[in-house]
């Protein structure tokens, strides 16, 4: 009995052999935990097969025969079938108890691989059932049940057909979370895609039947799966077990999905032993337990991002799994670790912004920047990563606005683009590396196409928010944005829908004040790393930390990125601030609790000790202080601490320095802290203790690590994104081969999760302004354009250089629509080299590839481009040049330049003009030129005769210009042909550049070209049609350019372009224009400008000749352009060359005769230009004839005026009742009348006589003709406007010259016009008197003005106007009228009489000499042989000057006193006694006058000797004086008797007698008995008769006609009045008798007087 026991105890259960063992245990839990009458089947089934195993022998192929094949190694087929057989059986969903060990034999005999055989649908093996059996027992609900299910699953997976069992597993994960989603049992659910679920090992297999198979097994099982199960619903059904409370609030589907969600990621935790790190079978299952996470991830629903719980499992376990396993080398791994990343960032980034800020860096960028040692499949892993990930665009904005944009994140987005440029640059020359080069440029092929793929999501982005928002703004909430990106695979996150504790929408204003924030304090840590203070003081200048010692000091503690060194160097210092800041250093950190050497090792994690002692030594003391005063009681004073911590500091460099070989010993570290604690000795355990820490453990300062790094992924602040990367390439340092992370790191990371753990988590922006993408393109442009324009220069891959022109297209797309002009243009640039055009030479594929991308960009992008089109436009220039070169056909330059300079040599000369065929065509200087090549830039080719081109090279050229061939001038010219879809700003800077461009072709001084200047006519045909404010600044561009152009010297260019200015406005003429319009005349500006400042006559005359057939053959259309026309014939009138004026004029000269209704028709402006130009051609040095006919033309269009029904009449007073159109012809009729009238004012003043007569002629017949048609308001206008500035000259001339020296031959002939204008006013205000009445007094003050003249003929008209005036109107004339022009005229009267008081004073200080010679006699001219001096020869002058101004004095008062009296012979019957007092008040007053005259007796000698020296008669002083006073006399008798009633009144007879007795005392005073009369009264023997001399004599003779008409007079007065006078006269005519007389003519009178009217009186 013992004995059988003990050998029973020794057999194992179930036999010896492996698989034996394992059923036996297994198939014995099952019978213990099956029910006896329930599973009696089982029970009796199990025990037979453990029977069974245990008799089988050990091994099954010992026998002689070979037996059938088992399906469990090691155990004969009868046996095995039998155990599985019992296996089958216990797998019975509805035992769990029982299922469950059954679950676990069969997972643990596939993991040990002693199960074979395959899985296949409906295949009776026994494996095949197994499997089936074993995935019914899963989704029930219970969790031990589900979880060992799930480890046979993983473990068919690994062995037998993995492919199956993998689909299988993964199908039952999508129906398990398709019910989590739906918190339903009945749910439709998705078959699983083989292809889905293949991994590397899988992708290998040759055998596509067992893809196949797997998924015709997956579709079989789950066929009918689209109808929902039928079975009670078990949503939210509580609960029941342990975690029950953990998972509250949720039903018990959701709270199972989570339990296994949770298990998933503990599988995918497990890791090998030490001693056999790369176990197959363990890293089978992580890959499984990876791929079915992945699966989960990538199929989660929008519950997944709202269930706290949930998202809480994916940070506390996926991506702890994530973390962990980020350590493993294995490929596989790393690519699942990299999907599932990828589903959580485009799934979950919202609620994982910290985790994704520190998994990207470590998972991804590690990889991305090792440049020299990267494992290829882990890089290309990476790069496909990046890949996708760039292809979701709001994915890559929001990795910048979380992280780039936030002060306490990774810039992630920089990172990508410098490390994908690092990649797309390859290994820096001379380093080391692993790569191939095959390897190389497969890496620089997909960086570049992740860069453009970056750039074209950047675009997307930004096309899908302009068009959404049309402005760019900001979305009013996260829905909507989510609504536009809610689709599986656009980068969606469901967690921005709901959870707005978490995410936020932030516009660009908030995210560029946060960019800016990082970048400055970036800034300023990178300072601080090469200059600690300068870097301080920086950031407190720009106020990113405070100025307190406090701020800094927490600033160096929490502050990623700085290096430790400098921290410590800076903590160091001895000065005061930065002592300080040390002092608030150290007290900031707690040393509470913490022994010693946790304490020190805590205290130098966050820098590094300096090296300098005495920094060493002030900061240890400190931290001795700190320490003890947190510890109070472990030492007796803080000497202790400080001498302890220099010893541990000594101890750990001696312990873990390799330089160090005798190490220091416990002992001798014991010994050297003796007696320090105050003269004791610390406990030997405590110091034993901290020996053993510090040399077990070594303390590593942060800088240690840094300072000596030299693997890449070893850089912990590089690898979480702290750094700031201030140049985007950096080959300083070495790169690591591992490919897992370091221990360190992941270390490091752990803290960080459990330090944020339970707090709040950090707030995710949502952007959906694209203003965002200014900041995102200033970050990433310049490594974009160094990645594209280095590998397109290097690289003939045609694969690599689409994508980098793909890149460089995109990131002009994004640049030019967001306005960033230098970046455009940079990309824009870039682009234009590699077209290659300027060096055709050296064309390839590549070149011609980027001159399609600079025409795409011309028809994609036009709107953006604004400056930028000038390349674009210069590329298509040159694309163009080459064509023709290519075809062969003759260049502009052949037909736009003179002959080549003669050191081209005779054969060059030749060859470019010879017949345009191909053959010699290629043989001209163009083309020479174009073979020669040239920089971008360059647009002069080079000509010189020193580079010779060789047949080949031209032979190459062409054959590289055929690459061309592939884009056709079809495609050229739609750029130009569509221009019209460009909007306002963007045709309007595209017309700009073209212009610009254009100047270029046709300043080249050798190949001149007009191929964009046809194309700019073309363009201004094609938008011609646009509105008129776009189409006016659009012409403002061209008519600068065009003027240009017109100026430029050489001759056939300006030619051209003047002719094809002609052919645009004769298109542009063919529109109607209507009223009020200006742009006609804008239009044909370039005519003007051109015609006045050409220098060349065929210019000049070439636009004459095109302005006259426009206007000849457009006339119905001209409206505003007529301001045009007349400038330019205006121009043309002034021009020095004969043919022009002529054309001009003949011109003029039709448009007037046969189209003046066209001109009046538009406005008044436009017949205003028409008189100024008829008037400029008045001024033609060419021909008098046609000046002549200027005039006769203005004459001629009065009567055209007169005949349209030009009319100017008041507006009646009811005329708010009339038409408008009355109104307007009432305005327009004066606004043309005007300035015709005023021009010809204008012509009167020129100084050629002829002109100036006709001019006044043509003026006051127009006025006399066509004066009915004015108002009164209209005449005044004109007398304001036009007459009396006719006359202001002479107004002013008057005032001026009264007594000046002699005019001028101007002012003569001026004068003479205006006596001509007078004239012709007085008779035109006669005429039109009733209308133009108001203007008397002005115009008889114009009249009068010439009466004071210092001119005698004006003078003389000035009296003759007058009086026709007078004549004229007098009969018209009130009382009041009559007094106001009587008084003018004796203004003007009385004014003159200060003429001989200023030749009186003139003549006052001139002495005359006495001399016997006349002038006559002697030369005036010789050199002073008769005069003494200057002076005499002046004092000449003077009275010779003097004594004619006099003579014409005295005539004009004559003229004055003929005048007077002949209006009052001639009007006198409508004067009333006051305007006859006026008119004897001037003669009288002249009469005086005359008198004062003749009584300077000092004046007249001196003008006597002068005479008698000229030889010239003398002054006819008395004759003036005896006129003047026989016309008063007259006067005065004619009142007498023709006014006898008014004789009184005016005592006519006693003015009479008056002037008697002045003539007899004035007579008598010269025949000497004046003075004498009262002497010889008394004495009569004093008398003595002394004889006359000559002169007295004939002055006697003078006066006697005067006297004898006195004599008359008092002869003729009645007996009383002679009586009443007798005794006031009798002593003068007694003087008379006694005085001698020339003749006796006076004693005669004297006789008659006393015989017939004395004599009878004393007879009485």
């Amino acid at each position: 009995m013992s004995s059988s026991a003990g050998d029973a105890d020794a057999d194992p259960l179930g036999g010896a052999s492996p698989a034996g063992r394992v059923l036996g245990r297994a198939l014995d839990k099952v019978i213990k935990h099956s029910s006896w009458r329930k599973h009696s089947a089982l029970v009796s089934a199990s025990k037979s097969a453990i029977d069974l195993l245990s008799s089988a022998p050990a091994d099954s192929t010992s026998g002689p025969e070979p037996s059938p094949p088992s399906p469990i190694p090691g155990l004969p087929a009868p046996v095995a079938e039998a155990a599985l057989q019992a296996l089958l059986l216990a797998l019975d969903p509805g035992s769990p108890k029982v299922a469950e060990p059954a679950l676990d034999c069969v997972a643990t005999l596939l993991s040990i691989r002693l199960l074979l055989g395959d899985v296949a649908p409906a295949d009776p093996s026994p494996l095949s059932r197994l499997f089936a059996a074993a995935l019914s027992c899963g989704g029930l609900g219970d969790d031990a049940l589900e979880l060992a299910a799930l480890r046979a699953l993983v473990a068919f997976a690994r062995g037998g057909n993995q492919l199956c069992a993998k689909l299988a597993l993964a199908q039952v994960l999508v129906v398990v979370f398709a019910r989590v989603e739906a918190d339903a049992m009945d749910v439709r659910v998705r078959t699983v895609s083989a292809a889905d679920m293949m991994d590397l090992s899988d992708r290998s297999l040759n055998d596509s039947s067992v893809v196949q198979a797997a998924q015709a097994f997956i579709n079989d099982a789950m066929e009918g799966s689209d109808e929902p199960e039928e079975g009670p619903s078990a949503a939210y059904v509580p609960a029941e077990g342990d975690g029950s409370g953990e998972d509250e609030g949720m039903s018990r589907i959701r709270e199972d999905g989570l339990a296994l969600f949770k298990n998933l990621c503990k599988l995918s935790m497990k890791f090998a032993t030490p001693d056999n790190p790369d176990e197959p079978v363990l890293l089978r299952g992580k890959v499984l337990s990876l791929e079915l996470l992945r699966m989960v991830i990538d199929n989660a629903g929008p519950f997944w991002k709202t269930s706290e719980k949930y998202v809480e499992a994916i940070k506390q376990y996926l991506c702890l799994s994530l973390l962990k396993n980020s350590a493993m080398s294995a490929m596989s791994v790393y690519q699942l670790l990299c999907s599932i990343f990828m589903g959580l960032l485009l799934r979950f980034r919202s609620g994982l912004k910290e985790e994704i800020g520190i998994f990207f860096p470590m998972l991804v960028l590690r990889v991305l920047e090792n440049v020299l040692q990267p494992s290829f499949l882990q890089k290309m892993t990476a790069l496909n990563f990046l890949e996708k990930i760039c292809k979701e665009p709001q994915v890559t904005i929001d990795i910048f606005v979380n992280y780039d944009c936030d002060v306490d994140a990774p810039n992630i987005f920089e990172r990508i683009v410098n490390g994908l440029l690092k990649t797309a640059l390859g290994v820096p020359d001379g380093s080391t590396t692993t790569l191939t080069v095959a390897q190389d440029q497969t890496f620089r092929i997909e960086s570049v196409k992740c860069l453009a793929t970056v750039i074209k999501s950047m675009g997307s982005w930004m096309d899908q928010q302009l068009r959404i928002g049309e402005s760019s703004e900001v979305l009013s909430s996260v829905d909507n944005h989510n609504i536009q990106n809610g689709e599986e695979g656009t980068g969606m996150d469901h967690d921005m829908q709901s959870e707005s504790s978490s995410s936020d929408v932030s516009d660009s204003s908030s995210l560029e004040q946060r960019r800016a924030y990082k970048i400055e304090l970036q800034k300023g840590i990178a300072l601080f790393n090469r200059k600690p203070s300068k870097g301080i003081d920086f950031l407190i200048r720009s106020k990113k930390i405070g100025q307190l010692p406090e701020d800094v000091a927490s600033f160096l503690i929490s502050t990623s990125g700085l290096n430790a060194t400098m921290v410590g160097d800076y903590l160091g210092e001895r000065d005061e601030f930065p002592l300080k800041v040390m002092h608030a250093y150290v007290d900031a950190l707690n040393f509470d609790g913490m022994d010693f050497g946790e304490a020190i090792r805590f205290f130098l994690q966050g820098f590094r000790l300096p090296g300098e002692a005495q920094k060493i030594d002030r900061i240890m003391e400190k931290f001795a202080e700190r320490y003890c005063k947190c510890n109070p009681n472990v030492f007796t004073s803080a000497d202790t601490a400080y001498i302890l911590a220099y010893s541990v500091i000594l101890l750990n460099t001696d312990a873990h320095s390799v330089m160090v070989k005798d190490k220091m010993s416990k002992a001798d570290f014991m010994r050297n802290n003796r007696g320090i604690d105050d003269g004791k000795d610390l406990p030997e355990a405590y110091l034993s203790t901290l020996y053993d820490q510090i040399v077990s453990n070594e303390i590593k300062m942060t800088a240690d690590s840094s300072a000596a790094q030299t693997k890449q992924t070893n850089s912990m602040s590089k690898l979480l994104g702290l750094d700031n990367i201030i140049n985007f390439v950096n080959w300083g340092q070495t790169e690591d081969k591992a490919h897992g992370a370091n221990d360190l790191l992941i270390k490091h990371i752990q803290e960080k999760f459990k330090a944020k753990h339970g707090k709040s988590e950090s707030v995710f922006y949502v952007v959906a302004d694209a203003t965002i993408l200014r900041f995102m393109m200033e970050a990433c442009w310049a490594p974009m354009m160094a990645a594209f324009t280095v590998t397109l220069d290097q690289s003939n891959d045609k694969a690599a250089t689409s994508q980098c022109l793909n890149g460089l297209r995109s990131a002009v797309h994004v640049t030019s629509v967001m306005c960033l002009q230098t970046q455009r243009d940079a990309f824009l640039t870039s682009i234009a080299k590699f077209t290659s055009l300027h060096s055709a030479a050296d064309m390839k594929q590549k070149n011609v590839d980027a001159v399609k991308a600079i025409i795409s960009i011309a028809i994609e992008d036009g709107n953006y481009l604004q400056e930028a089109w000038e390349h674009v436009l210069t590329c298509l220039s040159r694309f163009e040049h080459l064509h023709l070169l290519g075809e062969g056909v003759p260049t502009d330059a052949s037909f736009l330049t003179v002959p080549i300079i003669e050191s081209e040599g005779k054969n060059q000369i030749s060859a470019s003009v010879l017949p345009p065929k191909r053959a010699n065509a290629l043989q001209n200087p163009a083309m020479m030129a174009a073979v020669r090549g040239g920089s971008y830039d360059s647009t002069v080719a080079k000509t010189s005769a020193s580079d010779m081109v060789s047949p080949e090279q031209i032979n190459n050229f062409v054959s590289n210009i055929h690459l061309l061939d592939q884009i056709g001038i079809v495609e050229l010219n739609h750029i130009f042909a569509h221009s019209q879809r460009l909007n306002s700003d963007a045709i309007v800077a595209f017309v700009k550049a073209l212009c610009k461009v254009s100047m270029t072709e046709l300043q080249s001084p050798s190949d001149p070209r007009i191929f964009c200047l046809t194309k700019l006519v073309e363009i201004a045909h094609y938008n011609i049609n646009r509105i008129r404010l776009v189409w006016s600044r659009i012409w403002k561009v061209l008519s600068e350019f065009f003027v240009s152009v017109g100026l430029l010297e050489n001759l056939s260019v300006a030619i051209f372009v003047m002719d094809s200015l002609r052919q645009l406005s004769m298109k542009f003429l063919e529109r109607e224009e209507l009223a009020n319009y200006n742009f006609q005349n804008e239009f044909l500006k370039p005519f003007v400008v051109v015609m006045e400042k050409s220098d060349v006559p065929e210019v000049r005359e070439l636009i004459v000749r095109c302005v006259s057939q426009m206007v000849l053959s457009r006339v119905n259309n001209i409206k505003s352009g007529w301001k045009g026309v007349f400038m330019v014939f205006t121009a043309a009138a002034a021009d020095g060359t004969k043919s022009i004026v002529l054309v001009a004029f003949g011109t003029m000269e039709r448009i007037v005769r046969d189209y003046f209704r066209y001109i009046i028709e538009t406005d008044a402006t436009t017949f205003t230009d028409c008189v100024h130009c008829l008037i400029a051609f008045t001024s033609s040095q060419f021909n008098s004839e046609a000046s002549l006919n200027a005039i006769a033309f203005l004459r001629f269009c009065a009567v055209k005026l007169a005949e349209e029904g030009f009319v100017c009449q008041d507006r009646p007073r009811n005329s708010d009742m009339l038409d408008g159109n009355a109104t307007q012809n009432k305005n327009d009729s004066v606004s043309f009348w005007v300035p015709l009238l005023a021009g010809l004012a204008r012509l009167t003043t020129d100084p050629r006589l002829t002109i100036g007569k006709s001019a006044v002629g043509v003026l006051f017949d127009i006025l006399k003709d066509h004066g009915h048609l004015f108002s009164q308001s209209f005449w005044t206008n004109i007398f304001e406007s036009v007459i009396y500035p006719l006359f202001s000259s002479q107004m002013s001339r008057v005032s001026d010259r009264t007594l000046t020296s002699n005019g001028t031959e101007d002012e003569f002939s001026t004068l003479e016009t205006q006596t001509l204008a007078v004239k012709s006013l007085v008779v035109v205000f006669a005429n039109f008197f009733d209308v133009t009445r108001p203007e008397l007094a002005r115009i008889a003050s114009v009249v009068t003005y010439f009466i004071r003249s210092p001119y005698k003929h004006s003078a003389t008209i000035g009296v003759s106007a007058w009086l026709r005036l007078a004549e004229g109107v007098g009969s018209k004339l009130s009382k009041e009228e009559w007094k106001d022009i009587l008084l003018c005229f004796k203004e003007s009267s009385s004014h003159t009489f200060v003429v001989f008081s200023k030749i009186v004073r003139m003549m006052q200080d001139i002495d005359i000499p006495d001399r016997t010679e006349s002038y006559s006699e002697t030369d005036q001219y010789s050199d002073h042989e008769i005069y003494s001096n200057d002076e005499e020869e002046a004092n000449m002058e003077t009275t010779s000057y003097a004594i004619v101004k006099l003579k014409n004095h005295m005539a004009l008062q004559l003229l004055v006193v003929q005048g007077i009296i002949k209006l009052y012979e001639e009007q006198g019957k409508y004067l009333h006694a006051e305007h006859i007092s006026i008119l004897l008040e001037m003669i009288s007053a002249i009469a005086t006058h005359a008198s004062e005259v003749s009584s300077d007796s000092l004046l007249q000698m001196k003008f006597h000797k002068a005479c008698s020296l000229l030889e010239a008669s003398e002054p006819a002083v008395v004759h003036f004086e005896n006129e003047t006073y026989q016309g008063y006399l007259k006067l005065l008798q004619s009142l007498l008797h023709g006014y006898p009633f008014l004789s009184e009144d005016m005592k006519i007879e006693s003015r009479i007698l008056d002037a008697c007795e002045q003539i007899l005392q004035t007579y008598l005073k010269c025949a000497g008995h004046g003075q004498s009369d009262e002497a010889s009264d008394s004495d009569p023997a004093l008398r003595r008769v002394v004889p006359l001399g000559p002169a007295k004599k004939e002055e006697l003779a003078a006066r006697t006609p005067l006297v004898l008409l006195v004599t008359q007079l008092l002869s003729n007065l009645e007996k009383k009045s002679f009586r009443r006078v007798l005794p006031r006269f009798f002593p003068l005519l007694v003087d008379l008798i006694r005085c001698e007389h020339s003749s006796g003519d006076v004693q005669h009178a004297l006789y008659k007087t006393f015989r017939s009217s004395i004599g009878p009186m004393i007879q009485v």
